[in-house]
Protein backbone atom coordinates (compact mmCIF):
# COMPACT_ATOMS: atom_id res chain seq x y z
CA UNK A 1 0.00 0.00 0.00
CA UNK A 2 2.77 2.45 0.95
CA UNK A 3 4.75 1.58 -2.19
CA UNK A 4 1.68 2.22 -4.32
CA UNK A 5 1.14 5.63 -2.71
CA UNK A 6 4.77 6.66 -3.25
CA UNK A 7 4.63 5.36 -6.84
CA UNK A 8 1.55 7.47 -7.56
CA UNK A 9 3.12 10.53 -5.93
CA UNK A 10 6.28 10.05 -8.01
CA UNK A 11 4.32 9.70 -11.27
CA UNK A 12 2.17 12.78 -10.62
CA UNK A 13 5.23 14.77 -9.57
CA UNK A 14 7.01 13.92 -12.83
CA UNK A 15 3.91 14.84 -14.84
CA UNK A 16 3.58 18.12 -12.92
CA UNK A 17 7.21 19.06 -13.64
CA UNK A 18 6.78 18.14 -17.32
CA UNK A 19 3.68 20.27 -17.81
CA UNK A 20 4.61 23.13 -15.48
CA UNK A 21 6.37 25.25 -18.19
CA UNK A 22 3.39 24.83 -20.52
CA UNK A 23 0.93 25.73 -17.79
CA UNK A 24 3.05 28.76 -16.95
CA UNK A 25 2.92 30.00 -20.54
CA UNK A 26 -0.83 29.39 -20.69
CA UNK A 27 -1.43 31.38 -17.49
CA UNK A 28 0.66 34.34 -18.69
CA UNK A 29 -1.00 34.30 -22.10
CA UNK A 30 -3.97 35.94 -20.34
CA UNK A 31 -2.05 39.04 -19.27
CA UNK A 32 -0.60 41.83 -21.38
CA UNK A 33 3.04 41.81 -20.27
CA UNK A 34 6.28 41.55 -22.21
CA UNK A 35 8.02 39.13 -19.86
CA UNK A 36 6.73 35.96 -18.23
CA UNK A 37 6.47 36.47 -14.48
CA UNK A 38 5.05 39.98 -14.63
CA UNK A 39 1.28 39.99 -14.13
CA UNK A 40 -0.54 43.10 -15.36
CA UNK A 41 -4.07 41.88 -14.80
CA UNK A 42 -6.30 39.40 -16.58
CA UNK A 43 -6.69 40.23 -20.29
CA UNK A 44 -7.43 38.63 -23.69
CA UNK A 45 -5.50 41.32 -25.58
CA UNK A 46 -2.71 38.97 -26.72
CA UNK A 47 -5.11 36.80 -28.75
CA UNK A 48 -6.39 39.46 -31.18
CA UNK A 49 -2.86 40.91 -31.37
CA UNK A 50 -1.61 37.46 -32.37
CA UNK A 51 -3.76 37.39 -35.50
CA UNK A 52 -2.63 40.91 -36.44
CA UNK A 53 1.06 40.06 -36.14
CA UNK A 54 2.05 39.48 -39.78
CA UNK A 55 5.43 37.96 -38.94
CA UNK A 56 3.99 35.28 -36.66
CA UNK A 57 1.12 34.52 -39.06
CA UNK A 58 3.55 33.98 -41.95
CA UNK A 59 5.71 31.67 -39.81
CA UNK A 60 2.62 29.78 -38.59
CA UNK A 61 1.32 29.38 -42.13
CA UNK A 62 4.66 28.08 -43.38
CA UNK A 63 4.89 25.67 -40.45
CA UNK A 64 1.40 24.24 -41.01
CA UNK A 65 1.83 23.91 -44.79
CA UNK A 66 5.16 22.10 -44.45
CA UNK A 67 3.83 19.85 -41.67
CA UNK A 68 0.69 18.87 -43.60
CA UNK A 69 2.40 18.17 -46.92
CA UNK A 70 5.36 16.32 -45.39
CA UNK A 71 3.03 14.26 -43.16
CA UNK A 72 0.83 13.25 -46.10
CA UNK A 73 3.85 12.27 -48.19
CA UNK A 74 5.40 10.40 -45.26
CA UNK A 75 2.16 8.51 -44.56
CA UNK A 76 1.80 7.47 -48.21
CA UNK A 77 5.41 6.32 -48.51
CA UNK A 78 5.61 4.81 -45.03
CA UNK A 79 2.32 2.90 -45.31
CA UNK A 80 3.05 1.47 -48.76
CA UNK A 81 6.59 0.65 -47.64
CA UNK A 82 5.39 -1.12 -44.50
CA UNK A 83 2.86 -3.16 -46.48
CA UNK A 84 5.48 -4.05 -49.09
CA UNK A 85 8.01 -5.12 -46.46
CA UNK A 86 5.37 -7.09 -44.54
CA UNK A 87 4.55 -9.23 -47.58
CA UNK A 88 8.15 -9.55 -48.80
CA UNK A 89 10.63 -12.34 -48.15
CA UNK A 90 12.21 -12.67 -44.70
CA UNK A 91 15.70 -11.76 -45.88
CA UNK A 92 14.55 -8.56 -47.60
CA UNK A 93 12.40 -7.75 -44.57
CA UNK A 94 15.36 -7.97 -42.19
CA UNK A 95 17.49 -5.70 -44.38
CA UNK A 96 14.79 -3.03 -44.75
CA UNK A 97 13.92 -3.08 -41.05
CA UNK A 98 17.58 -2.71 -40.11
CA UNK A 99 17.99 0.23 -42.48
CA UNK A 100 14.80 1.82 -41.16
CA UNK A 101 16.13 1.80 -37.60
CA UNK A 102 19.15 3.96 -38.52
CA UNK A 103 17.32 7.31 -38.99
CA UNK A 104 15.41 6.75 -35.75
CA UNK A 105 18.50 6.36 -33.56
CA UNK A 106 20.69 8.66 -35.65
CA UNK A 107 21.29 12.24 -34.51
CA UNK A 108 19.15 14.79 -36.34
CA UNK A 109 22.16 17.02 -36.95
CA UNK A 110 23.79 14.19 -38.93
CA UNK A 111 20.77 13.93 -41.21
CA UNK A 112 20.60 17.70 -41.67
CA UNK A 113 24.32 17.97 -42.49
CA UNK A 114 24.29 15.03 -44.88
CA UNK A 115 21.29 16.38 -46.79
CA UNK A 116 22.89 19.84 -46.89
CA UNK A 117 26.10 18.43 -48.37
CA UNK A 118 24.07 16.45 -50.91
CA UNK A 119 22.06 19.45 -52.09
CA UNK A 120 25.15 21.68 -52.21
CA UNK A 121 26.95 19.06 -54.32
CA UNK A 122 24.01 18.64 -56.69
CA UNK A 123 23.51 22.38 -56.98
CA UNK A 124 27.16 23.23 -57.66
CA UNK A 125 28.21 20.25 -59.77
CA UNK A 126 25.08 19.33 -61.73
CA UNK A 127 22.37 21.99 -61.71
CA UNK A 128 24.76 24.98 -61.38
CA UNK A 129 22.35 26.82 -59.07
CA UNK A 130 21.25 26.82 -55.47
CA UNK A 131 18.68 24.08 -54.80
CA UNK A 132 17.64 25.24 -51.35
CA UNK A 133 13.93 25.98 -51.41
CA UNK A 134 10.64 24.59 -50.18
CA UNK A 135 11.37 21.32 -51.99
CA UNK A 136 14.64 20.66 -50.14
CA UNK A 137 12.93 21.50 -46.87
CA UNK A 138 10.08 19.12 -47.73
CA UNK A 139 12.54 16.31 -48.51
CA UNK A 140 14.25 16.88 -45.17
CA UNK A 141 11.00 16.72 -43.21
CA UNK A 142 9.89 13.59 -45.07
CA UNK A 143 13.23 11.89 -44.34
CA UNK A 144 12.83 12.85 -40.69
CA UNK A 145 9.30 11.48 -40.19
CA UNK A 146 9.13 8.59 -42.68
CA UNK A 147 10.76 5.95 -40.40
CA UNK A 148 8.34 6.80 -37.60
CA UNK A 149 5.35 6.26 -39.90
CA UNK A 150 6.76 2.87 -40.86
CA UNK A 151 7.21 1.93 -37.20
CA UNK A 152 3.63 3.03 -36.44
CA UNK A 153 2.06 0.98 -39.24
CA UNK A 154 4.22 -2.13 -38.84
CA UNK A 155 2.69 -3.36 -35.50
CA UNK A 156 -0.83 -3.10 -36.93
CA UNK A 157 0.19 -5.27 -39.87
CA UNK A 158 1.67 -7.82 -37.48
CA UNK A 159 -1.58 -7.87 -35.47
CA UNK A 160 -3.63 -8.46 -38.62
CA UNK A 161 -4.57 -11.97 -39.72
CA UNK A 162 -2.20 -12.64 -42.68
CA UNK A 163 -4.78 -14.92 -44.30
CA UNK A 164 -7.33 -12.13 -44.82
CA UNK A 165 -5.58 -10.73 -47.89
CA UNK A 166 -5.24 -14.16 -49.52
CA UNK A 167 -8.86 -14.97 -48.67
CA UNK A 168 -10.01 -11.79 -50.39
CA UNK A 169 -7.96 -12.72 -53.44
CA UNK A 170 -9.51 -16.21 -53.48
CA UNK A 171 -12.99 -14.67 -53.35
CA UNK A 172 -12.35 -12.70 -56.54
CA UNK A 173 -10.83 -9.39 -55.37
CA UNK A 174 -8.07 -7.81 -57.40
CA UNK A 175 -4.83 -7.07 -55.47
CA UNK A 176 -5.67 -3.37 -55.34
CA UNK A 177 -9.24 -3.96 -54.16
CA UNK A 178 -8.10 -6.46 -51.53
CA UNK A 179 -5.56 -3.93 -50.28
CA UNK A 180 -8.14 -1.14 -50.04
CA UNK A 181 -11.01 -3.22 -48.64
CA UNK A 182 -9.13 -5.60 -46.33
CA UNK A 183 -5.64 -4.40 -45.38
CA UNK A 184 -6.08 -0.62 -45.11
CA UNK A 185 -9.10 -0.73 -42.71
CA UNK A 186 -7.12 -3.02 -40.39
CA UNK A 187 -4.15 -0.63 -40.12
CA UNK A 188 -5.98 2.73 -40.01
CA UNK A 189 -5.10 3.32 -36.30
CA UNK A 190 -1.41 2.92 -37.16
CA UNK A 191 -1.76 5.27 -40.13
CA UNK A 192 -3.43 7.91 -37.96
CA UNK A 193 -0.72 7.54 -35.30
CA UNK A 194 1.97 7.87 -37.94
CA UNK A 195 0.33 10.99 -39.38
CA UNK A 196 0.03 12.67 -35.98
CA UNK A 197 3.62 11.75 -35.12
CA UNK A 198 4.81 13.17 -38.45
CA UNK A 199 2.90 16.39 -37.77
CA UNK A 200 4.48 16.69 -34.34
CA UNK A 201 8.01 16.07 -35.63
CA UNK A 202 7.57 18.60 -38.42
CA UNK A 203 5.91 21.30 -36.32
CA UNK A 204 8.68 21.48 -33.71
CA UNK A 205 11.66 20.74 -35.97
CA UNK A 206 14.44 23.31 -36.00
CA UNK A 207 17.72 21.68 -37.09
CA UNK A 208 16.56 20.27 -40.44
CA UNK A 209 14.59 23.45 -41.16
CA UNK A 210 17.54 25.73 -40.38
CA UNK A 211 19.88 23.77 -42.67
CA UNK A 212 17.58 23.06 -45.63
CA UNK A 213 15.25 26.05 -45.92
CA UNK A 214 15.30 28.44 -48.82
CA UNK A 215 12.98 31.04 -50.36
CA UNK A 216 9.36 30.12 -50.99
CA UNK A 217 5.87 29.61 -49.56
CA UNK A 218 4.41 32.59 -47.66
CA UNK A 219 7.88 34.13 -47.15
CA UNK A 220 8.20 34.96 -50.85
CA UNK A 221 11.78 35.68 -51.91
CA UNK A 222 13.04 35.47 -48.32
CA UNK A 223 14.14 32.30 -46.55
CA UNK A 224 11.20 30.29 -45.28
CA UNK A 225 10.48 31.23 -41.69
CA UNK A 226 8.81 28.70 -39.40
CA UNK A 227 7.80 29.04 -35.78
CA UNK A 228 10.98 27.35 -34.55
CA UNK A 229 13.31 29.54 -36.63
CA UNK A 230 11.29 32.65 -35.74
CA UNK A 231 11.58 31.97 -32.00
CA UNK A 232 15.31 31.31 -32.34
CA UNK A 233 15.77 34.60 -34.23
CA UNK A 234 13.74 36.55 -31.64
CA UNK A 235 15.74 35.09 -28.76
CA UNK A 236 18.94 36.43 -30.33
CA UNK A 237 17.57 39.97 -30.60
CA UNK A 238 15.65 40.26 -27.35
CA UNK A 239 12.51 39.08 -25.55
CA UNK A 240 10.13 36.74 -27.36
CA UNK A 241 6.97 38.51 -28.61
CA UNK A 242 4.21 38.07 -26.01
CA UNK A 243 1.78 37.06 -28.77
CA UNK A 244 3.61 33.75 -29.00
CA UNK A 245 2.28 32.88 -25.53
CA UNK A 246 -1.25 33.14 -26.90
CA UNK A 247 -0.24 30.96 -29.84
CA UNK A 248 1.14 28.39 -27.39
CA UNK A 249 -2.20 28.25 -25.59
CA UNK A 250 -4.13 27.77 -28.85
CA UNK A 251 -1.77 25.04 -30.08
CA UNK A 252 -1.93 23.22 -26.73
CA UNK A 253 -5.73 23.21 -26.77
CA UNK A 254 -5.80 21.95 -30.37
CA UNK A 255 -3.33 19.17 -29.58
CA UNK A 256 -5.28 18.22 -26.45
CA UNK A 257 -8.50 18.03 -28.48
CA UNK A 258 -6.88 15.85 -31.15
CA UNK A 259 -5.42 13.50 -28.53
CA UNK A 260 -8.82 13.07 -26.88
CA UNK A 261 -10.52 12.42 -30.24
CA UNK A 262 -7.88 9.86 -31.23
CA UNK A 263 -8.15 8.11 -27.85
CA UNK A 264 -11.94 7.91 -28.15
CA UNK A 265 -11.66 6.62 -31.71
CA UNK A 266 -9.12 3.96 -30.69
CA UNK A 267 -11.33 2.72 -27.87
CA UNK A 268 -14.34 2.63 -30.18
CA UNK A 269 -12.35 0.82 -32.86
CA UNK A 270 -11.02 -1.72 -30.35
CA UNK A 271 -14.49 -2.42 -28.95
CA UNK A 272 -16.08 -2.69 -32.40
CA UNK A 273 -13.30 -4.89 -33.74
CA UNK A 274 -13.35 -7.05 -30.63
CA UNK A 275 -17.14 -7.47 -30.82
CA UNK A 276 -16.96 -8.50 -34.48
CA UNK A 277 -14.17 -10.94 -33.68
CA UNK A 278 -16.20 -12.52 -30.88
CA UNK A 279 -19.24 -12.82 -33.17
CA UNK A 280 -17.12 -14.62 -35.75
CA UNK A 281 -15.88 -17.04 -33.10
CA UNK A 282 -19.45 -17.74 -31.97
CA UNK A 283 -20.52 -18.41 -35.55
CA UNK A 284 -17.59 -20.79 -36.00
CA UNK A 285 -18.55 -22.62 -32.80
CA UNK A 286 -22.11 -22.98 -34.00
Amino acid sequence: MVKKIFANIYIYLILFLMYLPILLLIVFSFTDSTNVGVWKGFSFDLFPRLFHNQEIMVALGNTIIIALISSIVSVLLGTTGAIGVFYSKKRNKRVVEAVTQIPVVNAEIVMALSLTVLFVFLGSMIFKTSLFSFHTLLIGHVCLSLPFVYLSVKPKLQQMDPNLYEAAMDLGCTPRRALVKVVIPQIIPGIISGFLLSMTLSLDDFIVTAFLRGPGLLSGDKAIETLSTLVQAKIKKGPIPPELRALTTILFLIVLTVVVIVAVYRNHFAKTFGTKKNLRRLRNVR
